[in-house]
């Protein structure tokens, strides 16, 4: 059974087939967030002090760290910022942290001053990522997203991105990565736009998981972009893709309608063990008045962005909410 290993200085979290569903939360990302940007720009960290802290109480079983606060010599600026980020947030929480960043000097800076095991988010297919990046996740020994767009760009066909896929761990595994240190996004694509993207995501997932052997992860909100009322479609998408085999997500864990589905999810598919996360979260769940969801108190998710370009990059965390 593949199994991917994710720590951070004190807590160690397995991303599996038989695991729960690991919630990668997003929010840590200046992204279309101009606010955060300027913030951090500026040096003031009390939103992501504030994200990161949320988060976790909301139930993220890791969170992800970006610092791409401007396309304006970012091999310069991101470093340091990304650096600094990275220590503030793992000196809040003890969950496991993904490294954000498509300036791979930012990405060794990170990995330089991380704690425990990261993920690395991430390498895509083009040959230049492919020898900038594998190289650090095998000297640093730590896991890696690998999202399935080269050179060509992001291809409408899941057989070409399956492909893309399938090049990326054969690579790893010439610089000596096991394939259970590769996480694939396949890209989920907005299903306004693509209409059959829900079932492309659903076969690519069969695909890397019985032909591959790889865990995998996606930008979650992705599959609900331009559309009205985006959380109940993202809320309907996530058991369906975790019974699909997908094992992790980038996703806004401050979500309750999302969590709740995450949570669900995990007990319908036996990764809950008596239900005891989803007993533990919801015992004293009383509705909220006028039919809403009210947020429960959890209890933690056990188990378990800005992507290959600039703005013109997709995948996991690619659309904020």
């Amino acid at each position: 059974m593949t199994r991917t290993i994710v720590a951070s200085a004190t807590r160690e979290i397995v991303i599996g087939f038989d695991q729960p569903f690991c919630v990668i939360g997003e929010r840590i990302n200046p992204t279309g967030r101009k606010k955060l940007a300027a913030e951090m720009i500026e040096g003031n960290f009390d939103t992501v002090i504030k994200d990161a802290l949320e988060q976790v109480a909301a139930g993220a079983t890791m969170l992800d760290v970006n610092a791409g606060v401007t396309s304006v010599n970012p091999n310069e600026t991101e470093p340091g910022l990304l650096v600094q980020t990275l220590e503030i947030v793992q000196g809040l929480v003890d969950v496991p942290l993904s490294i954000d960043s498509s300036v791979t000097a930012a990405i060794e800076a990170a990995l330089k001053v991380a704690k425990g095991r990261p993920l690395v988010n991430s390498v895509t297919g083009e040959e230049e990522k492919l020898e900038a990046i594998l190289p650090l996740v095998k000297k640093y020994d730590v896991p890696v997203v690998a999202i399935s767009n080269d050179e060509t760009g992001i291809s409408m066909d899941p057989d070409v991105r399956f492909a893309v896929a399938k090049k990326i761990v054969e690579r790893a595994m010439d610089h000596g990565i096991k394939p259970e240190d590769i996480v694939v996004d396949p890209l989920v694509m907005p299903i306004g736009a693509l209409g059959d993207a829900g079932r492309q995501v659903f076969a690519l997932l069969h695909r890397l998981r019985n032909e591959l052997k790889v865990n995998t992860t996606c930008g979650l909100s992705n599959i609900s972009f331009g559309l009205p009322h985006r959380h109940g479609i993202n809320a309907g998408f996530i058991p369906m893709v975790i019974g699909a085999g997908m094992t992790s997500a980038i996703m806004n864990p401050c979500r309750p309608q999302e969590m709740e589905a995450v949570r669900a999810a995990n007990v319908l598919n036996g990764t809950d063990a008596n239900c005891t996360n989803w007993i533990m979260t919801y015992r004293d769940f009383k509705p909220a008045e006028g039919g809403a969801t009210a947020q429960p108190t959890p209890a933690p998710v056990a188990g378990g962005g800005r992507r290959g370009g600039r703005a013109a990059r997709a995948g996991a965390g690619a659309t904020r909410e």
